[in-house]
């Protein structure tokens, strides 16, 4: 079963919503509507997504909020780099009006909660002939429970008596969704969204791993440097290492 509603956002503006009861991938329906030409700002949600159980044919189910954001962003492929992170931001920043605990950010696009990771994003695009995107998607999962993520009862009094017929993942999506496109609006100009995503860290101090010649090695973090979000951590001999990508580093699902 699926229903699609506009939600309304910063600007006045709608999102056009697609709501499953479960999907298999929003990211894979995401995409097709993309090579089908559906519009910009198109999003597609579900509480439970399947995934293939391993070496079984059987599907297991996840619950949580599942979000796929179709764009037709005009930029060229070198102003989308700080995407990740402004939607760490956003999400981090939505699910703060949502929950007793407080969310964090890990790196680039990870979310935590109480120290375990609960979620993040990931993005995928495809480029036309002249390095510009001809569509982006931002896939978005947030795994949602009440030990991990104790939820306000100001939710489940809007849910009674405001959202009819609304879940809360629903509720939390639409909030997602407009923090979302309030700091796209920034992307070519991300400074100050920059300056929240670095205080919304929860990598500070913290000891993680850092790869190197296919090897890990104990590293803490000290600093994010704010020109490109690259990690600067220190390693155990006190030197200082610039790590750029996430391929560079592993960190853990809980941190204490």
């Amino acid at each position: 079963m699926e229903k699609i509603i506009d939600v309304k956002l910063y600007d006045g503006s709608l999102a056009r919503l697609e709501c499953h009861d479960s999907l298999y991938s929003t990211s894979d329906l995401a995409k097709r509507y993309a090579k089908e030409g559906y519009p910009d700002r198109y999003c597609i949600f579900t509480e439970r997504t399947s995934l293939p159980a391993r070496g079984e044919r059987t599907q297991e189910y996840q619950n949580g909020i599942f979000l796929s954001i179709l764009l037709r962003p005009s930029l060229f492929s070198s102003q989308a780099s700080f995407i990740a992170p402004l939607t760490a931001v956003a999400l981090a920043t939505a699910l703060e009006e949502h929950t007793t605990s407080k969310p964090g950010i890990g790196w680039l696009s990870d979310v935590f909660s109480d120290g375990q990771r609960i979620g993040g994003c990931t993005i995928e695009g495809r480029l036309d002939s002249y390095s510009s995107f001809e569509y982006l998607i931002i896939n978005i999962a947030v795994k949602i429970d009440e030990k991990n993520f104790p939820l306000r009862m100001s939710d489940l009094i809007r849910k009674v008596f405001v959202e009819e017929n609304a879940s809360l993942n629903l509720i939390i999506a639409k909030t997602i969704l407009s923090k979302f496109f309030l700091v796209y609006r920034d992307l070519k100009e991300p400074k100050k969204h920059i300056e929240k995503y670095i205080s919304k860290s929860i990598l500070f101090g913290k000891r993680i791993k850092y790869i190197k010649n296919d090897k890990k090695h104990t590293c803490k973090v000290v600093r994010i440097n704010p020109d490109n979000c690259a990690l600067i951590v220190e390693d155990r001999h006190g030197n200082e290492i610039t790590v750029s990508s996430p391929l560079q580093v592993s960190i853990p699902d809980k941190l204490n």
